[in-house]
């Protein structure tokens, strides 16, 4: 019988090097890693497909998840303390935040109290269901203050689903995309997953990371296998993300 379906491969394979620029592996400050002992077993299993390197983006979400610039560092000097006791070596990680466009944002924004990535680059989110009230006046405050915005998983706005003029609105503004990985398979579900590769095949995406929270979503990303073609349009956002967070 002929062969109609080119063999999946396992997406990890193409992750050996990967820089995560988009995580919540930091202990006990959002909802993801609530321990060191969380944080270091997410850690060891990146580690066990190459992935050694991580920009830890914790949330700040005005009431929900008040992170600042000192409860995110000293999340991270404990972390880089428990690797160090646990003679865990050859890990890589500095700490940014997944910024809410919420009603607190433009006030951290002004005041100089946003954590970008690499210094330049601002990553945001907003509600899956709505746009935010303020998310078209803060992305202009972003470019003025001299940083790039990245909307965090643009595939998983439900409210955006079938409307790719308003995507396309998005990144003449300038705003850059990241994907999460995930989202290429049926994580979030079968709709997130259509856009997801459909962003990809109109070629949205500038950036790429993992978004984990927890175990049951890594063991989800080890297990992910894509065809050749989805590998291939991949590659040069992975590529993409490594050189400019390396």
């Amino acid at each position: 019988m002929l062969q109609f379906f080119s063999k999946k491969k396992f997406l990890i394979d193409s992750l050996n090097g990967f820089v995560d620029i988009h995580n919540h592996i930091l202990p006990g400050i959002d909802d993801g890693a609530k321990t060191t002992k969380d944080s270091l077993e997410l850690i060891k299993a990146f580690s066990e497909f190459g992935c050694t390197s991580f920009i830890a983006t914790p949330h700040i979400m005005h009431n929900y998840y008040p992170n600042n610039i000192v409860s995110i560092t000293t999340a991270l000097d404990l972390l880089k303390n428990e690797l160090t006791m646990a003679n865990i070596e050859d890990i890589r990680i500095e700490a940014a935040a997944e910024h809410m466009i919420d009603s607190n944002f433009e006030t951290i924004l002004l005041s100089n109290q946003v954590m970008p990535l690499s210094k330049f680059y601002l990553l945001i989110e907003m509600s899956y269901l709505q746009a935010s009230i303020n998310f078209d006046n803060s992305v202009k405050l972003i470019s003025e203050n001299r940083l790039f915005p990245i909307l965090a998983h643009p595939e998983r706005y439900i409210f955006l689903h079938g409307r790719k003029k308003k995507y396309r609105k998005y990144k003449d503004q300038g705003i850059l995309f990241q994907l999460n990985l995930l989202s290429l398979s049926e994580f979030y579900g079968k709709e997130v997953q259509k856009m997801a590769h459909k962003l990809l095949e109109d070629d949205f995406f500038d950036f790429v990371a993992s978004d984990v929270h927890n175990l049951k979503q890594i063991n989800a990303l080890k297990s992910m296998r894509l065809s050749g073609k989805t590998l291939d349009l991949l590659q040069p956002i992975i590529e993409k993300t490594v050189a400019n967070f390396s």
